[in-house]
C-alpha cells in the first residue's frame, strides 16, 4: 500500500469518528446539563438551598419598593407568635448528601485534593439551623445566626462517603434565643440503622436568634417540652452553654487583667524578643518562632446577592462562615509552611448582619500556639470581619470568630507589642477552656447519638 493510500485511508477514519462524536455531542451535552442543573449549588445541598433562597433577587427588589410606598403610613403591630411548648423531635431534620452517588453534586464540595471542602459544609451546618430554628418558631418570624457556640472535629474523614446531616432544636426557654445541636456523620449502610460514634464526622451548636420582621426587635419562641432523660441530658448541656457564654464576658482579656502566671510567660518573651533584637546578644530568634506581627492575612470583597439569606437583603450566615474559616486555614498555612488539619472552632459571635452590596473586611492572624499532646503544633486564629457600605462612609464590626488547627511541625508565635501580648493572654485562656471543655465532655459521656431518636423522617434527592 502506498503513502497516498495510506493517508486516505487515516482520513476515512478520523471522518467516520468526527461524525460520530458530533451526533453524540448534543446527547453528552443535555446529560450533563441536566445533571447540573439538578444538583450543583452555590456549596449549599439543593434541599437546603430551597429553604433558603425562595425569590429571585430582581423579584424581591421590586417587591420591597413597593411595600415601602404601601406601608408607608401604615401602624406597625408586633407579632404574636405561639408560645405553645414544643418537643424537640418537632423540630428535628435530617438530610443526605450522596456525595459518593453523585459526581456532579461531590463537584460542588471537592477541594483541590479531591477531598470534601469543609468550609462548604460549614455553610450547610449554617443553613441546617436555619432550617431547624424554623420548625421550632414557625415562618411568621425572622430568625437569624446570633452565635456559633462549638464547631468540633470528632474523626477526620478519610474517604469519600454519602454524608448525614441532622439536628433539632435543644435549649429554649421561651426567650428570643435557643440552641441548635447538629451534627454531620457517614450514611449507616443499612436505613434503619443508627450513626455510630466512630461514624460522626462533626458536631456543632448554633444559637439562633428570632426577631420581629417588622420592628426587628427580639420576640420570644416557645419553650421546649422534655419527654424522656435523653432530651434532659441535652437540654441540661445547652443550659450550661448558655451560662458559660454568659461568663466568658467575664474572663475577656478586656475585663481582667493578666494574672502572676501569666505575667512571668509574657516578661519572658518580651525579654526574649528584646534580646533577639540586640545585635551584641548571642541569642538568635530560633527558625520555627515567628513575630506575630507577621503572621496576619486580609482580604476584602463586596457581598453579592447570590449569598443572600431567605430575608433576600442580609448576606446568608453560613457564607460568612466559609469565608472566615478558609482564610483562617490559609493563614495557618502561611504561618507554618504546611498543611494544618481543623479541630475546632471556638465560640464565635455574629454581631451586626452583614447587607447585601456591602464590602466585607476580614482580617486572620495567629494569636496562640502550643504543642499539641500527640505531637505537632496547635494553631489558633482569630478571624475579625467589619463591613462598610459602598461608599465607605460607615463600618461595622460584624463577628470575630476563634479557630484551631493541627500541624505537624515545631512552630511557635511570639508577640512583641502590649496588643499583641494582650491577644496571646487571650488566646491561652481560650485554649485552657477548651481543653477543660473536651475532657468534661469525655467524662459525661457523648450525647450525640440522641439527637432525633424520636424522628424517621429522612430527606434525600
Amino acid at each position: 500500500m502506498n503513502t497516498q493510500s495510506s493517508l486516505r485511508i487515516l482520513q476515512a477514519v478520523l471522518l467516520s469518528g468526527r461524525q460520530q462524536l458530533c451526533a453524540q455531542r448534543p446527547k453528552i451535552q443535555r446529560r450533563c446539563f441536566r445533571s447540573s442543573l439538578t444538583q450543583q449549588t452555590d456549596g449549599v445541598y439543593k434541599a437546603l438551598t430551597e429553604m433558603r433562597v425562595r425569590t429571585p433577587w430582581i423579584e424581591a427588589l421590586r417587591q420591597s419598593k413597593e411595600d415601602k410606598t404601601q406601608n408607608a403610613n401604615l401602624p406597625i403591630e408586633p407579632i404574636k407568635p405561639d408560645l405553645t411548648p414544643k418537643r424537640m423531635s418537632d423540630s428535628y431534620f435530617k438530610c443526605v448528601l450522596p456525595l459518593a452517588q453523585d459526581p456532579w453534586l461531590l463537584d460542588t464540595y471537592a477541594n483541590s485534593s479531591g477531598q470534601i471542602r469543609l468550609g462548604t459544609l460549614l455553610m450547610d451546618l449554617d443553613a441546617l439551623s436555619g432550617v431547624v430554628a424554623y420548625k421550632h418558631t414557625g415562618e411568621g418570624v425572622t430568625t437569624v445566626t446570633a452565635a456559633v457556640d462549638r464547631i468540633t472535629i470528632k474523626n477526620q474523614l478519610h474517604e469519600i462517603c454519602d454524608l448525614e446531616l441532622s439536628g433539632q432544636v435543644t435549649f429554649a426557654t421561651g426567650r428570643s434565643s435557643m440552641e441548635v445541636s447538629l451534627k454531620i456523620a457517614k450514611v449507616p449502610p443499612k436505613e434503619a440503622e443508627r450513626v455510630k460514634e466512630e461514624d460522626v464526622f462533626m458536631t456543632c451548636a448554633f444559637t439562633m436568634v428570632s426577631l420581629d420582621p417588622i420592628t426587628k426587635k427580639p420576640v420570644n419562641v416557645a419553650p421546649l417540652k422534655l419527654e424522656n432523660d435523653a432530651e434532659r441530658q441535652l437540654y441540661a448541656r445547652g443550659e450550661e452553654n448558655y451560662k458559660s457564654k454568659k461568663a466568658l464576658k467575664h474572663t475577656a482579656i478586656t475585663q481582667k487583667a493578666p494574672n502572676a502566671e501569666e505575667s512571668a510567660l509574657l516578661h519572658k518573651m518580651w525579654t526574649d524578643s528584646l534580646a533577639f533584637l540586640d545585635s551584641f546578644n548571642p541569642a538568635q530568634k530560633p527558625n520555627n518562632v515567628s513575630y506575630m506581627s507577621k503572621a496576619t492575612v486580609y482580604s476584602a470583597q463586596i457581598m453579592q446577592p447570590q449569598y443572600r439569606n431567605r430575608h433576600n437583603f442580609m448576606i446568608f450566615g453560613g457564607y460568612l462562615l466559609k469565608q472566615t474559616f478558609e482564610l483562617a486555614f490559609t493563614c495557618a498555612a502561611a504561618f507554618s509552611h504546611t498543611k494544618p488539619n481543623f479541630l475546632s472552632l471556638d465560640p464565635s459571635t455574629f454581631e451586626n448582619p452583614v447587607p447585601v452590596g456591602s464590602v466585607l473586611y476580614l482580617s486572620a492572624g495567629v494569636t496562640f500556639t502550643e504543642p499539641d499532646i500527640n505531637g505537632g503544633t496547635r494553631i489558633q486564629v482569630i478571624v475579625t470581619t467589619k463591613v462598610r457600605n459602598v461608599e465607605h462612609k460607615e463600618r461595622k464590626s460584624t463577628g470575630t470568630f476563634f479557630y484551631t488547627f493541627h500541624v505537624d511541625n515545631d512552630v511557635r508565635i511570639m508577640p512583641q507589642t502590649y496588643g499583641e501580648f494582650m491577644r496571646w493572654v487571650d488566646g491561652r485562656r481560650r485554649a485552657q477552656r477548651v481543653t477543660a471543655s473536651l475532657k468534661a465532655n469525655e467524662e459525661a459521656g457523648n450525647t450525640h447519638d440522641t439527637i432525633g431518636t424520636a424522628s424517621t423522617e429522612r430527606v434525600t434527592e
